[in-house]
């Protein structure tokens, strides 16, 4: 702040003021503090404006560069020339004192501050930045070298000095229930507990509340606890040797449980990892489980053993422990049930009796009805069933010691034996799809009759472990092979086929189609008819026209006795029968064909074709049939459904002959029809006339019945109307009069019946009123009598507990103390009244006069 002085050279001062003055001759700058007035001279030189004292409020501090050297006056120090001596390079701290100016070369460094207060749970930190004495507010005195930190804790307010710096300010943590925090000393020092801890060491303080890391203690963190319960445990790691919490030495890499019998909350220690939770494993009294790896009771793990737990019961897997195959229910095993057993080293089998020692790799199973847990060793291969196998249900079963195959049959149930198992028998994708279409057919057919059949039931695959069953049609027949021993069957339908282990069935190739096409059908049962197949061929006369015949044959298998296996083979022998009889026949029939013209064979076709098919005997008549000596195939009849010229010319002819042929007789026909026609109209009229006149009588007839019929009706519905109006009438009035008497007597009884019901009620009310009072009155004189009774013996006690000598002073006392009285107010007798109320006098002339006493009573 500058003064405007009027008077160059002159400089008045406020107080609270000071300037600095420079003397040019010496070279000397000097303070002067106001109040004051001052002249410079020619020589001084005023280099600082006039500038308030510095003043520092209560609990406030500045600081001040290169500060004045005082001696132990307290007065600054000056050198040879008078110039002050300042410190340079250093800064002092000047806290609440008289307000002062800054001397020639001291700097007020930033702005007046106030001081700071630390709170309660808070700290500063602090460095020293030189070696310096500390002495404390309770007189302890530290030796403070340069780098050292140490923390001003509060509550309470921090001076700063020039010696030291303030790093940051610390505030106390909060651990919460179920908190510790995680701290880590920065070099080798003593805890707030006191406990010595080394560079880098960790560990957690757990007790709840505000908790102000020590100087050299950084924090690594909250760390919440993890709540335990009977379900849930928690599984950790050591990170290095320690001992934990629960006293347990753990070294690194070792892994444990913590639960819920242990502690209800755990907070993981510094040298603690969590791997992970652990649920509970729960068996119920039908489960079972087995534990590989389980742990002793020293917690170390028995590894490559196993045990088996079962329930009820409830534990939890130690780390290093699994469960083999999880959680398994127990082995319930039905009447038609076992499992089959494999042990994989010696057992003694205590389910059996007497115990029987099993070999590793033995065999052997347990039926039901049971219930089975496995021992260790013990595996539990497959649970098998009884197979239910009926009549016409079979089964392929392969003995894995022999490998002999064989089938089992039903009415059974058949379980398979340890050493036997089930065996697929593979077919032929023909008979496969063979067997496929049957089955199909049978479900198409079951349908049609209005039976249910399962979507899965349709598209269900063979099961090649089931016998291979085959329902041989009606007057058909099966041929099987046997492959293992060379030799073949034939089964003759209706009947049911199920194939051995060692057989197949014969496949059929048939040609069809028209013509005749090979290898067209395929089937496993060959049809012995009887039955036709048609064939298309072509022949040619010998007049060179070409024809293309269409013929039927009627055709069976003659095959008198069926037990005749020989016989029955043969019609095997032959592949295609269909494709070789045709082949044959169409053959004769050219040959025929070809030596006749076409005019003839047009004419006597059937017997050409029927002669060269079937021969002639002896004496020239045509044969019944044609035989197949190879398979007993019979030929017995031929039906020629079309004959088609092939060439043009040829067709022309035949459908000219044919047309006019079909002219002639329908003309024939025609006039025949016509002549028929009119005859059949004129007896028809004849006939008609005749019946008219007989139903015009007939009718003339009923209707005469008719009317007499109606005039009978009228006269009854007359005199039927009349009786019943009369029977009617007759009657409402007999109803009416028994209702009113009926009415009549029904309401006599009803007035009976409520006087009575009253009279009853009255009587009942009047005697239960007198049995009431009479109640009341017993009550009353029982009261009265008992009142009276506790009456007199209460005044007999209270007589007796007084006595009569109290008694008879209670009632002297009275009025002897009246006579007292009176004797001592000097009077006789005394009236008092209040002058508004009369008095009796008679009742008072007693008292007035005073009562006549004894002589040898006192005179009152």
């Amino acid at each position: 702040m500058s003064t405007t002085n009027p008077t160059p050279g002159v400089i008045r001062l406020k107080p609270q003021q000071f300037i600095h003055i420079l003397n040019n001759n010496t070279g000397v700058t000097r303070l002067e503090v106001g109040p004051q007035t001052i002249t410079l001279q020619d020589h001084e030189r005023l280099i600082l404006e006039p500038q308030p004292m510095i003043v520092i409020p209560p609990r406030h501090y500045c600081k001040i560069a290169n500060p004045v050297l005082l001696n132990e006056s307290g007065l600054p120090l000056t050198d040879v020339h008078g110039q002050i001596k300042l410190s340079y390079g250093e800064t002092e701290i000047r806290f609440t004192q008289e307000p002062f100016p800054l001397y020639p070369g001291e700097q007020l460094l930033e702005t007046i501050q106030r001081l700071q207060v630390v709170k309660t749970d808070t700290a500063l930190r602090l460095r020293a930045l030189r070696d310096f004495t500390d002495t404390t507010e309770s007189g302890k005195t530290f030796k403070r070298i340069a780098g050292d930190e140490w923390l001003f804790e509060g509550p309470g307010t921090y001076r700063p000095r020039v010696e030291e710096e303030v790093l940051e300010t610390m505030v106390a943590v909060i651990i919460k229930p179920n908190q510790a925090l995680g701290l880590m000393a920065r070099r080798h020092c003593l805890d707030r507990l006191g406990q010595s801890r080394r560079a880098g060491e960790k560990w957690l303080v757990r007790e709840e509340g505000a908790y102000l890391p020590g100087v050299d203690e950084d924090i690594i963190g909250i760390i919440d606890a993890i709540v335990l319960t009977e379900k849930k445990a928690l599984h950790l790691r050591a990170l290095r040797t320690f001992i934990d919490r629960f006293g347990h030495p753990r070294k690194a890499g070792d892994e444990w449980l913590v639960t819920f019998n242990e502690a209800e909350t755990h907070i993981p220690d510094v040298y603690e990892e969590e791997v992970g939770e652990v649920a509970i494993t729960t068996l119920d009294d039908r489960e079972w489980c087995i534990v590989a790896d389980p742990i002793d009771a020293t917690g170390k793990l028995q590894l490559g053993k196993r045990e088996i737990r079962q329930g009820r019961t409830s534990f939890f897997l130690h780390p290093g422990e699994s469960l083999v195959g999880g959680i398994q229910p127990v082995y319930v095993l039905g009447e038609q049930e076992a499992l089959l057993l494999k042990t994989k080293e010696a057992l003694l089998d205590d389910t059996t009796t007497p115990p029987v020692t099993r070999k590793p790799g033995d065999l052997w199973m347990i039926e039901g009805p049971c219930d089975y847990i496995p021992p260790v060793p013990v595996q539990v291969l497959e649970k098998r069933k009884a197979i239910p196998l009926d009549k016409n249900e079979g089964i392929y079963i392969r003995d894995i010691k022999s490998g002999v195959l064989k089938l089992v049959s039903g009415p059974q149930a058949y379980l398979l034996t340890p050493y036997e198992e089930l065996w697929a028998k593979e077919l032929p994708a023909l008979v496969e799809e063979l067997l496929g279409n049957q089955m199909a057919a049978a479900i198409e057919t079951r349908r049609a009759t209005g039976k249910t059949v399962s979507t899965s039931e349709s598209k269900k695959p063979r099961d090649a472990t089931r016998a291979v069953v085959f329902h041989v049609p009606q007057n058909s027949a099966v041929q099987l092979h046997n492959y293992k021993d060379q030799s073949a069957r034939v089964v003759f339908g209706p009947d049911l086929v199920m194939l051995a282990p060692d057989e197949a069935f014969t496949i059929l190739s048939l040609s069809g189609g028209k013509p005749k096409q090979p290898h067209l059908i395929k089937t496993l049962s060959l049809f012995m008819g009887p039955d036709f197949m048609t064939d298309m061929f072509t022949v040619e006369t010998s007049d060179h026209a070409r024809l293309q015949l269409q013929l039927a044959y009627n055709w069976y298998f003659d095959l008198p006795n069926k037990n005749d296996l020989p016989a029955a083979e043969k019609m095997f022998q032959v592949p295609d029968f269909v494709g070789d009889a045709c082949k044959t026949i169409a053959s004769r029939v050219r040959g025929s064909v070809a030596s006749v013209k076409f005019d003839e064979f047009h004419r006597n076709s059937a017997k050409i074709i029927r002669n060269a098919v079937f021969g002639s005997d002896d004496k020239g008549h045509i044969r019944k049939d044609f035989r197949f000596e190879a398979n007993h195939l019979v030929i017995n009849n031929i039906d020629i459904k079309s004959v088609e010229p092939v060439d043009e010319e040829t067709l022309k002819n035949l459908q000219k002959s044919v047309q006019i042929a079909i002219k002639i007789t329908s003309d024939a026909q025609e006039a025949a029809a016509r002549h028929d026609a009119e005859r059949i109209e004129q007896e028809a009229k004849a006939r008609l006339e005749r019946q008219s006149i007989v139903d015009t009588r007939e009718a003339e007839i009923e209707r005469k019945k008719l009317l007499e019929l109606r005039a009978e009706n009228a006269t009854i519905e007359v005199t039927g109307k009349a009786t019943a109006e009369a029977k009617a009438i007759a009657e409402a009035s007999r109803i009416k009069g028994e209702m009113a008497l009926n009415l009549a007597r029904q309401e006599s009884e009803a007035v009976k019946v409520r006087n009575q019901a009253e009279l009853e009620s009255l009587t009942a009310r009047q005697a239960a009123e007198l049995e009431h009072q009479q109640a009341l009155t017993t009550l009353e004189i029982q009261k009265a009598e008992r009142m009276t009774t506790i009456r007199t013996e209460e005044f007999k006690n209270r007589v007796a507990a007084i006595g009569a000598e109290t008694l008879q002073a209670m009632a002297s006392a009275g009025p002897t103390l009246q006579a007292k009285l009176l004797e001592g107010l000097g009077l006789k007798s005394m009236l008092i009244t209040d002058g508004h109320h009369p008095i009796n006098l008679f009742g008072t002339a007693e008292g007035l006069l005073g009562k006549l006493v004894d002589s040898s009573s006192p005179e009152v």
